[in-house]
This record gives structure tokens, C-alpha cells and sequence, in this order.
């Protein structure tokens, strides 16, 4: 079945009804915006996070000063009302230091958290990380969808031999090298071209040409992250990448391990969708093959036939159908053979030999009859 499939044709294919998940051809990025939209929106919400935390100590410590006042303005008065009033005053002071120390509790754990929060694209190419400022794109108009995929199709034209040597590299040097004498492949287009790449390999099953394909293609989309991070033109930041890339601390690489093992496996989950829709194509053109002159599929029609019925079909005995027919209630009978004669399981006078045409006639006047006699009765 697999021989079957047409692999070229499966890049046009909509492999997923989500909504960010947009064809490679036309937008990669938006395979990894999704993530770095998602670690966006939890740094924000762990900003606020600390800024509630924050204001709440604040506001806890300015009640404490207030009723820390009050009792030493109620200590000096001597009267009953004012004792009661103490009494309450040092109550609520008592409960403001506990509430101070938990909101103090909790925003040394925040600040520890920050401290353990790993680095991302993001947090790595502030300003400072270089001073270069060099290259600056300009400002320009959203291409549309139609100009991207014509200029995607127009680059891989002419680089498609340079981009699949480069996403068979392996070594960080010899990328960074092959990238320096062609400088025109730091682009979307070539991030566009591996993502496509990945995924047909992990079609035909080539795993390992995939992970090291898959590793490239994160290592070109951490250049065009820092790039637009940073407002340059990628192809005057890539070095500084690879700086960072080989001198960098665990944490470093385990954000960039993370977002490449985060790719595979979404790589993987494509390449499963697009095997599944093929395979569903492939059977119901197969379907469409086997269905008979009153357009229904004799597989269908088996499956929902009396197991007697069936092992007369398996054994091709006409003469075990004749009785089965005989045995079973008429009008039952009339829509079963019905069903084989519009599936083409059942060929009514068939041009076999002469016996075999009478017996076949017999099979199926068969009903008729029994029809007769019930209704005689």
C-alpha cells in the first residue's frame, strides 16, 4: 500500500485543523510562534505575578505602620474604651506581621523561581548581548500569502542543493563556515524548506536524517529569532549565534535541546496525520474499485450477510446457498440477495457453463417461490 502513496504531492496537503497550524510553505515560523508565544505569555504572567505579590506586601506593610501608630497613640489614653480599643489595635498588628512574613515568604520563593528559570531566545539576546547595530532592516509591508509562497518557490529553485547539504551538517563549525560563504541561505525560506524536509523524511521512515535535518532547522530558526529580536538582518547575526551556541552554559543549551526536541515530536505528529489522511485516500479509492452495479461495496455487504450465507460465498457452493435461502424468511431472503446482486457479489446469470448458469438461475429465482407458498397459506 505504502509503494502506493504519492509523497510529492503531500506538501499541499492540510495535515491539521488547528488554527495555528498554518503549511510550512507558506508561514514556518508560525511552527514555533506557537511556543514562543506560549513562553511569552507565562513570562508575562510571571511578571504580574511578582507585581501582585509585591503590591500586596506593600499594602500589608502599610496597615501594619498604621496600626503600629495606633496602638501608641491608645497606650498613653488610660480609659476603658481605649483599653478595648488596644486590646483590638494589637489583635490586628499581630495578624499583619504574620500576613507580612507569609507575603515576604512568598516573594523570596518568587524571586528564587526567577533565579531557576531557564534561558530562552528571549531572555538571551537583550541588548548587550551585542553591540552591533549594523544591518538594520528597514520597515516594510506585510507580504502577502501568495508573494511569500512564489518567493519561496522561486529561492528553493535556485539553493535547493545548498540547503539539503546544509541541513546534513552536523558540526557547529563547519555550519557556521558553510553559512559564511553562502549567506544568501540565512532566511525564512530555508527554515521553510527544512521544516518540509523533516517531514517527509519522517514519512519514509528515515529517522535519524530527520533528527539531525530537525537539528539544523532549530539552529537556523534561533538565528532568525535572534535576528528579529535584535532588528538586524540575519545574515549579520549568525555568527554571533554560534559564538554564543559554543561557549554557552548548560542552561543555554537546554533551552535550545528543548525547543529541538519540541520540534520533532510536532514533526512526528505531521508526518503521522499526512500517513493517516494518505492511507484514507488510498482505501476509499479502493472502495470506489470494488463497488458493484447498484454502487455498493461488496465488502460492506458480506460483512452484514447471515454467517450461513457467508460460508456458502467462502466455499462458492450455489447449492448450500439454494438451501440457506430456502431456510430463511422471504422477504429477509429478497433483500440480502438484493444487496449481492448491487454489489456484485452475486452475478445473476453469468455466462459460466450451462450447468453452472442453471444453478446460479435457481439461486436466485429461489425466493420467489417461498414467497408463492406464504402466501398461499
Amino acid at each position: 500500500i505504502m509503494s502506493r502513496i504519492d509523497y510529492s504531492v503531500w506538501d499541499h496537503i492540510e495535515v491539521s485543523d488547528d488554527e495555528d497550524d498554518i503549511h510550512p510553505n507558506i508561514d514556518t515560523p508560525s511552527l514555533f510562534r506557537w511556543r514562543h508565544q506560549a513562553r511569552v505569555e507565562r513570562m508575562e504572567d510571571f511578571e504580574k505575578k511578582g507585581e501582585d505579590i509585591n503590591k500586596s506586601l506593600g499594602e500589608c506593610r502599610r496597615k501594619l505602620t498604621d496600626a503600629q501608630k495606633k496602638i501608641q497613640e491608645l497606650t498613653i489614653s488610660s480609659t476603658d474604651d481605649a483599653k478595648a480599643e488596644l486590646n483590638k489595635a494589637q489583635a490586628e498588628e499581630k495578624k499583619l506581621k504574620k500576613e507580612e512574613r507569609d507575603w515576604e515568604k512568598k516573594s523570596g520563593e518568587h524571586n528564587q523561581d526567577e533565579k531557576k528559570m531557564p534561558w530562552n531566545v528571549d531572555t538571551l539576546s537583550k541588548p548587550g548581548f551585542s553591540k552591533s547595530v549594523v544591518n538594520v532592516k528597514p520597515e516594510s509591508d506585510e507580504e502577502t500569502e501568495e508573494q511569500k509562497e512564489k518567493k519561496h518557490k522561486t529561492f528553493v529553485e535556485k539553493n535547493e542543493k545548498q540547503i539539503k547539504h546544509f541541513g546534513m551538517m552536523r558540526r557547529w563549525d563547519d555550519s557556521q563556515k558553510y553559512l559564511s560563504d553562502n549567506p544568501s541561505l540565512v532566511c525564512e525560506e530555508t527554515a521553510n524548506y527544512l521544516v518540509i524536509m523533516c517531514i517527509d523524511l519522517e514519512v519514509e521512515e528515515k529517522h535519524s536524517l530527520m533528527e539531525q535535518v530537525a537539528h539544523q532547522t532549530i539552529v537556523m530558526q534561533f538565528i532568525l529569532e535572534l535576528a528579529k529580536s535584535l532588528k538586524v538582518d540575519p545574515r549579520g547575526c549568525f555568527r554571533q549565534f554560534f559564538a554564543k551556541i559554543k561557549t554557552a552554559d548548560q542552561q543555554y543549551q537546554d533551552a535550545f535541546n528543548d525547543e529541538l526536541e519540541s520540534f520533532k515530536e510536532r514533526v512526528r505528529g505531521r508526518a503521522k496525520i499526512r500517513i493517516e489522511k494518505a492511507m484514507k485516500e488510498y482505501e476509499e479509492e479502493e472502495r470506489q474499485k470494488r463497488l458493484g452495479p447498484g454502487g455498493l461495496d461488496p465488502v460492506d455487504v458480506y460483512e452484514s450477510l447471515p454467517a450461513e450465507m457467508q460460508k456458502c460465498f467462502d466455499d462458492k457452493d450455489i447449492q448450500m446457498l439454494q438451501e440457506v435461502i430456502s431456510k430463511m424468511d422471504p422477504t429477509e431472503a429478497k433483500v440480502h440477495m438484493k444487496q449481492c446482486i448491487e454489489s456484485g457479489l452475486w452475478v445473476p446469470n453469468s455466462k459460466t457453463d450451462d450447468g453452472d448458469e442453471k444453478e446460479e438461475e435457481a439461486a436466485d429465482e429461489e425466493v420467489k417461490p417461498e414467497q408463492e407458498e406464504t402466501k398461499k397459506e
